[in-house]
């Protein structure tokens, strides 16, 4: 199966795909932080139209999610652009796309999510609230429950990488997308 993983600089999911054999490839606007011939470093939307049976979208939160609600008013431009950039990756023209962003305006805005899901459910004894929006893809089962609620994403202390640390995606939930929707 030949996969795009949308807005990922770290190749998580796209190795966990890789690994079960897939022709999969992360594209960015950043380099990758993985050593990859697989990674596009450019602008997503021009790579929607291509032969990819998934794509699986983590399009940026900072004007989406709840927890930057008391700046909307002010970032209006900036979150005008950033619905039509999440809208142009619900239309892409791929037969399976799954969505992920974390709980915010998107539900309003399009349409709720099909699924939250947390990292506890999936080898990580930690919360985020983490919504699906699902295209010909089941819900994901959880693969491994934890003890352990920690918060540690919300905590993560300023500095110029703290955004990076928040927008990775969880091994595991990597892992169960790639054996469940693989």
């Amino acid at each position: 199966m030949r996969v795009l993983v949308a807005c990922e600089f770290s190749g998580i999911v796209r190795d966990a795909f890789a690994a079960y054999g897939h022709q999969a490839w992360s594209c960015d606007l950043l380099p990758t932080e993985r050593p990859a011939n697989n990674h596009i470093q450019h602008d997503v939307r021009l790579h929607l139209h291509h032969w990819w049976d998934l794509i699986i979208a983590f399009p940026p939160c900072t004007h989406l999610a709840v927890s930057g609600a008391r700046w909307f008013k002010s970032k209006e431009t900036e979150q005008r652009n950033a619905v039509e950039f999440f809208m142009s990756l619900v239309e892409a023209p791929i037969p399976r796309i799954c969505i992920e962003n974390p709980i915010g305006i998107m539900s309003t805005r399009y349409r709720k999510p099909d699924q939250i899901i947390q990292p506890w459910q999936f080898g990580h004894g930690e919360t985020k609230a983490t919504c699906l929006w699902l295209k010909n893809l089941p819900r994901l089962k959880p693969s491994n429950i934890v003890e352990g609620r920690n918060g540690r994403v919300w905590k993560e202390p300023p500095h110029p990488d703290r955004w990076k640390n928040r927008s990775r995606t969880y091994e595991g939930i990597a892992k169960a997308m790639a054996e469940q929707w693989g």
